[in-house]
């Protein structure tokens, strides 16, 4: 579990984020939703260990973010944000590798290899693992990082908006690729979407995060309402019968 205690993060005189408190179960995909600037991206990464907090506590799995040595929270979290700054001459392998690091410290033997190839097959990379990353599409290069990070094999991964520049199509692939490992390996995703019509679709709880606070928590089904989405993102939404669920309206 993720459990976040009284949790403030103070920008200026106008802009804060909390006080949170917040309970995410293990297992399955939590999806982080709300509009722009409502804190969503910085939650993420305050869970992460990669912002400070002002105020509050943040546990994952027992483990207190703030004082757990980096080595140790290494093997329990990873942590994939939005900006990611590839280095062009190196390869697809080579990046998902870098997944290891927490273990090797660089130094990698058989087991790693072959914990690099599962991730590499396991989201369709195979036929391109030799490639360097200048020579990907964009959805492409961004199931080799999510590789890069499951390949860290923590049975917690936190993903910043990784449908970002991805269209429909490569959305969708990625998004069945992370339920799938969320089932397949047991993992806790907890993932911050733009697109509620996705969180609905493939997560297990929806997160809605409103002008720095928990504004609503639960299934999509508790959650996907006409009056919640309303007053979430703050225009008329109407709740429908898909053919897979829910599905949100904007009008």
């Amino acid at each position: 579990m993720i459990t976040l205690t009284n949790v403030r993060k103070q920008y200026n005189s106008e802009v804060e984020i909390g006080p949170v408190n917040l309970d995410i179960p293990a297992g399955g995909l939590t999806a982080l939703v709300g509009p722009n600037g409502a804190g969503k991206s910085t939650l993420l990464t305050m869970i992460g260990r990669l912002m400070d907090m002002d105020e509050g506590a943040i546990s994952v799995a027992d483990f207190d973010v703030s004082t757990t040595k980096s080595k140790d929270l290494a093997r329990v979290l990873s942590i994939l944000r939005q900006e990611n700054h590839f280095i062009t001459k190196l390869t697809v392998r080579q990046l998902v590798g870098f997944g290891r690091f927490p273990y090797t410290q660089g130094r990698l033997n058989k087991t790693d290899e072959e914990i690099i190839s599962r991730y590499i097959d396991f989201l369709g990379l195979t036929e391109l693992e030799n490639r360097y990353l200048d020579q990907l599409s964009g959805g492409q290069r961004q199931r080799a990082y999510v590789a890069m990070v499951l390949c860290q094999e923590t049975d917690y991964v936190l993903l910043d908006e990784p449908l970002n520049n991805l269209d429909i199509a490569h959305s969708v692939q990625m998004m069945q690729h992370l339920k799938r490992a969320a089932v397949q390996f047991g993992k806790t995703i907890v993932v911050v979407l733009h697109d509620i019509n996705f969180a609905a679709r493939y997560s297990d709880y929806i997160c809605a995060v409103k002008n720095g606070k928990i504004a609503e928590f639960g299934t999509p089904e508790q959650i996907m309402k006409n009056e919640i989405l309303s007053e979430i993102f703050n225009t008329p939404v109407e709740v429908i019968d898909g053919p897979n669920g829910p599905l949100a309206c904007y009008f």
